[in-house]
Protein backbone atom coordinates (compact mmCIF):
# COMPACT_ATOMS: atom_id res chain seq x y z
CA UNK A 1 0.00 0.00 0.00
CA UNK A 2 1.34 3.60 -0.75
CA UNK A 3 1.06 6.25 1.06
CA UNK A 4 -1.01 9.04 0.07
CA UNK A 5 0.93 12.48 0.03
CA UNK A 6 0.38 15.02 2.80
CA UNK A 7 -2.14 17.52 0.85
CA UNK A 8 -4.67 14.45 -0.51
CA UNK A 9 -4.51 14.17 2.78
CA UNK A 10 -5.53 17.57 3.77
CA UNK A 11 -8.13 17.28 1.33
CA UNK A 12 -9.64 13.89 2.66
CA UNK A 13 -9.95 15.61 6.19
CA UNK A 14 -11.32 18.50 5.30
CA UNK A 15 -14.34 17.01 3.84
CA UNK A 16 -15.52 14.57 6.91
CA UNK A 17 -17.21 15.52 9.62
CA UNK A 18 -16.27 16.73 13.40
CA UNK A 19 -17.41 12.89 14.21
CA UNK A 20 -15.95 11.05 11.72
CA UNK A 21 -12.30 13.18 12.93
CA UNK A 22 -12.66 12.40 15.99
CA UNK A 23 -13.11 8.66 15.36
CA UNK A 24 -9.66 8.44 13.01
CA UNK A 25 -8.39 10.64 15.94
CA UNK A 26 -8.94 7.92 18.28
CA UNK A 27 -7.87 5.15 15.87
CA UNK A 28 -4.59 6.59 14.97
CA UNK A 29 -3.50 7.34 18.72
CA UNK A 30 -4.62 3.13 19.72
CA UNK A 31 -1.37 2.42 16.99
CA UNK A 32 1.55 4.35 18.18
CA UNK A 33 2.63 5.22 21.51
CA UNK A 34 4.12 8.88 19.89
CA UNK A 35 1.21 9.14 17.85
CA UNK A 36 -0.57 9.12 21.49
CA UNK A 37 1.72 11.62 23.09
CA UNK A 38 1.51 13.91 20.06
CA UNK A 39 -1.97 14.14 20.58
CA UNK A 40 -1.97 14.87 24.26
CA UNK A 41 0.60 17.36 23.63
CA UNK A 42 -1.65 19.15 20.55
CA UNK A 43 -4.99 18.63 22.92
CA UNK A 44 -3.61 19.67 26.87
CA UNK A 45 0.31 21.00 26.66
CA UNK A 46 0.47 23.19 23.33
CA UNK A 47 -1.76 26.11 24.36
CA UNK A 48 1.31 26.69 27.07
CA UNK A 49 4.50 26.03 26.20
CA UNK A 50 6.72 27.53 28.73
CA UNK A 51 4.96 25.06 30.99
CA UNK A 52 5.30 22.35 28.53
CA UNK A 53 9.17 23.38 28.46
CA UNK A 54 10.00 23.58 32.19
CA UNK A 55 7.84 20.18 32.62
CA UNK A 56 10.52 18.62 29.87
CA UNK A 57 13.22 20.35 31.77
CA UNK A 58 12.37 18.20 35.22
CA UNK A 59 11.85 15.10 33.32
CA UNK A 60 15.53 15.56 31.83
CA UNK A 61 16.65 16.43 35.02
CA UNK A 62 15.31 13.26 36.72
CA UNK A 63 16.29 11.00 34.19
CA UNK A 64 20.30 12.36 34.72
CA UNK A 65 19.31 11.96 38.08
CA UNK A 66 18.55 7.86 37.25
CA UNK A 67 21.74 7.69 35.43
CA UNK A 68 24.01 4.76 36.86
CA UNK A 69 26.74 5.79 39.23
CA UNK A 70 29.11 2.64 38.15
CA UNK A 71 32.66 2.99 35.95
CA UNK A 72 31.02 1.24 33.55
CA UNK A 73 31.05 4.17 30.40
CA UNK A 74 28.44 1.77 28.61
CA UNK A 75 25.84 2.24 30.56
CA UNK A 76 26.27 5.56 30.94
CA UNK A 77 26.05 6.22 27.40
CA UNK A 78 23.34 4.40 26.95
CA UNK A 79 21.23 6.51 29.36
CA UNK A 80 22.74 9.61 28.11
CA UNK A 81 21.76 8.75 24.74
CA UNK A 82 18.16 7.66 26.04
CA UNK A 83 17.84 11.25 27.23
CA UNK A 84 18.89 12.64 24.16
CA UNK A 85 16.21 10.89 22.48
CA UNK A 86 13.25 11.64 24.60
CA UNK A 87 14.31 15.46 24.26
CA UNK A 88 14.45 15.19 20.68
CA UNK A 89 11.10 13.51 20.83
CA UNK A 90 9.88 16.63 22.56
CA UNK A 91 11.09 19.30 20.53
CA UNK A 92 9.43 17.39 17.53
CA UNK A 93 6.31 17.54 19.13
CA UNK A 94 6.35 21.17 19.62
CA UNK A 95 8.19 21.99 16.49
CA UNK A 96 9.32 25.57 18.26
CA UNK A 97 12.86 27.07 17.25
CA UNK A 98 12.63 28.13 20.82
CA UNK A 99 11.47 25.25 22.63
CA UNK A 100 14.29 23.65 20.79
CA UNK A 101 17.12 25.80 21.83
CA UNK A 102 16.15 25.80 25.16
CA UNK A 103 15.50 22.22 25.72
CA UNK A 104 19.13 21.24 23.89
CA UNK A 105 20.89 23.98 26.27
CA UNK A 106 19.34 22.53 29.44
CA UNK A 107 20.22 19.15 28.27
CA UNK A 108 24.02 20.45 27.35
CA UNK A 109 24.31 22.17 30.79
CA UNK A 110 22.87 18.83 32.87
CA UNK A 111 25.30 16.83 31.31
CA UNK A 112 27.54 19.23 32.28
CA UNK A 113 26.74 19.79 35.76
CA UNK A 114 25.93 16.14 35.74
CA UNK A 115 29.83 15.47 36.89
CA UNK A 116 29.66 12.55 34.11
CA UNK A 117 33.14 11.98 32.56
CA UNK A 118 31.70 12.57 28.77
CA UNK A 119 35.02 14.01 27.56
CA UNK A 120 36.90 10.20 27.86
CA UNK A 121 34.60 9.08 25.88
CA UNK A 122 34.32 10.14 21.92
CA UNK A 123 31.28 8.87 21.38
CA UNK A 124 29.78 11.07 24.55
CA UNK A 125 31.63 14.20 23.40
CA UNK A 126 30.37 13.78 19.66
CA UNK A 127 27.38 13.20 20.92
CA UNK A 128 27.71 16.87 23.22
CA UNK A 129 29.51 18.69 20.33
CA UNK A 130 26.95 17.77 17.73
CA UNK A 131 24.56 19.29 20.35
CA UNK A 132 26.54 22.58 20.05
CA UNK A 133 26.12 22.35 16.95
CA UNK A 134 22.55 22.00 16.69
CA UNK A 135 22.07 24.56 18.77
CA UNK A 136 24.14 26.95 16.46
CA UNK A 137 22.20 26.09 13.42
CA UNK A 138 18.64 26.52 15.00
CA UNK A 139 20.19 30.25 16.74
CA UNK A 140 21.13 31.32 13.60
CA UNK A 141 17.39 31.45 12.30
CA UNK A 142 15.80 33.15 15.22
CA UNK A 143 15.85 36.80 15.87
CA UNK A 144 18.96 38.76 16.79
CA UNK A 145 17.53 39.88 20.12
CA UNK A 146 16.46 36.30 20.93
CA UNK A 147 19.84 35.20 19.96
CA UNK A 148 21.91 37.38 22.04
CA UNK A 149 20.54 35.65 25.41
CA UNK A 150 20.86 32.33 24.43
CA UNK A 151 24.36 33.05 23.10
CA UNK A 152 25.94 33.95 26.05
CA UNK A 153 24.40 30.30 27.35
CA UNK A 154 25.79 29.01 24.46
CA UNK A 155 29.37 30.51 25.27
CA UNK A 156 29.74 29.28 29.22
CA UNK A 157 29.30 25.60 28.14
CA UNK A 158 32.10 25.81 25.05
Amino acid sequence: MKAATVHEIKNELSALKAGELVELCLRLSKFKKENKELLTYLLFEGHDEPAFIKGVENEIAGQFGEIPKTNSLYLVKKSVRKILRRTNKHIQYTGAKIAEVQLLLFFCTTLKASKIPFEQSTALTNLYLGQIKKIKKVLGTLHEDIQYDYLRQLEELQ
